[in-house]
């Protein structure tokens, strides 16, 4: 019997440490420098997709965000994040919800996103996506998405993942966002591998 998404991801971080995983920053650098490039307001209207149990919101928090919303497909690594944040988990807007069903009741100033949509690997759901932030950063807002490159992995956790090209990830977006910058990094993950990540940053027209 196949395993859903959300079991898949249930299972993973139900299992696993944070620090184990693939993708674990203890500072995420990258998404950082990004949200420092725009210089938004602490009253701007945060979202990270796939958030997960990152260090991300620890961050947002620490530098004085009053915004914050993480969405994740897994109940389990949002409460390992709010288990973590202890009373602080009160500041954020935590949910719980395949992106692709997300159905937002306002809109963002920055979307950030770390390798959740390369994740999307049929036309349909990556279509999903593209509508959705389209629909729901404010005009002027940023998105942010990190991906793997294509020097990058070909699955991750087990599943297969889209890889993407400074162009070929800039087209699905080209509509209605202006592309600022692009940036690759090496990610090193916490058992001594590299992983080539593609992060591009847009602006909505």
């Amino acid at each position: 019997m196949q395993v859903s998404a959300k079991e898949h991801w249930e299972r993973i971080f139900d299992i696993d440490k944070t620090e184990a995983f693939s993708w674990f920053q203890s500072y995420p650098k990258t998404s950082m420098a990004f949200l420092e490039l725009f210089n938004l307001p602490v009253d701007a209207k945060i979202i990270d997709i796939g958030g997960g149990d990152s260090n991300l919101v620890d961050v947002l928090i620490e530098k004085g965000y009053k915004n914050i919303t993480v969405l994740d497909i897994s109940a389990n690594a949002l409460n390992r994040a709010r288990k973590r944040l202890g009373q602080k988990d009160e500041k954020v807007t935590w949910i719980v919800s395949d992106i692709i069903e997300f159905a937002p009741t306002e809109n963002y100033d920055f979307w950030h996103d770390r390798a959740a949509f390369h994740f999307l690997t049929t036309e349909d759901r990556i279509a999903k996506y593209v509508t959705l932030a389209e629909k729901h950063i404010n005009p002027g807002g940023y998105l942010v998405l990190g991906t793997f490159s294509e020097n990058g992995p070909e699955k991750c956790s087990g599943l297969t993942i889209k890889q993407y090209s400074e162009t070929s990830m800039s087209a699905r977006f080209d509509k209605s966002f202006k592309r600022i910058k692009c940036v690759t990094e090496d990610h090193q993950t916490p058992f001594n591998t590299s992983q080539h990540f593609l992060f591009c940053s847009f602006r909505k027209k």
